[in-house]
């Protein structure tokens, strides 16, 4: 028996992700699934259990040995150059109204492609795990892993910095519904999810092999150069108010298909999230 069929809630989630959502603008109302290459119109949604022969050595595991079985599947992948992420969020992040543009993850906005760089209204290339979270830098590996790299706004960006994540806080400017204050960041509700399972991957995909840090999950704020990042008990609960839209569906299939050749598993499986955490 699948795991993804033991609660109505993965049900449910399972439905979902069998209809292709009309594209929209915004990110949170976002496109159709998954094209085979980068700028090629979208297709249909793939179905829930698409990736059964991806995920089989996961089959029927829970906790730490899910953890575990999930890290040895998606640790095999290819890796792309800093430079190269420039490129690859460009074909990750389109906007699927607009194929000139990217969508920006905390600002929400649909800014050109062309527009990245280091001015104060460019895009640039937001590390949702915080690159000094286990001091990782922009090394080929953690910090070009494309599954938790976005384009934002660069003042966005910098007002983020490296924040761990927690609600409350004063409002962003050029980031409506997204908070922060001395030690935390909120983003806005469509993403919320997004930036959830895009940590709790690094979680599981950086387990201290690859001569890279062992990324772990607190509950804590203020971690600092720890490759620590909370706090787990609010990601989890974005994870289910928040579910994987088409957007993101999409997202995980051009790495997978295009750049990286490895799944976000709690965009495939976000019931999983409660197996482990």
């Amino acid at each position: 028996m699948r795991i993804s069929r033991l609660t109505p809630w993965a049900a449910g989630l399972a439905a979902v992700a069998l209809f292709a959502v009309p594209a929209a603008a915004s990110a949170g109302q976002r496109g159709t699934a998954a094209p085979r290459t980068p700028g090629a119109a979208p297709a249909a949604a793939a179905s829930y259990d698409s990736y059964d022969s991806y995920y089989a050595p996961a089959e029927g595991k829970t906790g730490a040995a899910l953890k575990a079985a999930l890290h040895d599947i998606i640790k095999t992948q290819s890796k792309v150059t800093y430079d190269g992420v420039w490129n690859a969020l460009k074909a990750t992040d389109q906007d699927p109204a607009n194929p000139n543009n990217v969508i920006l993850l905390y600002s929400g906005r649909s800014q050109s492609k062309s527009t990245n760089g280091g001015g104060a209204n460019d895009w640039n290339r937001e590390h949702v795990w915080a690159k000094s979270h286990g001091d990782f830098g922009t090394a080929t590996g953690p910090g070009t892993d494309l599954h938790h790299l976005r384009p934002e706004d660069v003042t966005v960006n910098s007002t983020r910095g490296n924040k761990d994540f927690d609600k409350g806080g004063s409002p962003v400017g050029e980031a409506p519904g997204s908070l922060t204050d001395a030690d935390s960041f909120e983003p806005r509700d469509a993403v919320k999810g997004d930036v959830a399972r895009m940590l709790l991957y690094m979680a599981v995909r950086y387990e201290g092999g690859d001569g890279f840090p062992n990324l772990e999950m607190n509950d804590k704020v203020n971690n600092g150069s720890d490759p620590l990042f909370g706090r787990i008990s609010l990601l989890k609960q974005w994870n289910q108010m928040d579910p994987p839209d088409a957007f993101e569906q999409r997202r995980n299939q051009v790495i997978f298909d295009v750049y990286q050749h490895n799944r976000n598993p709690f965009i495939d499986h976000p019931e999983w999230v409660n197996s482990i955490w």
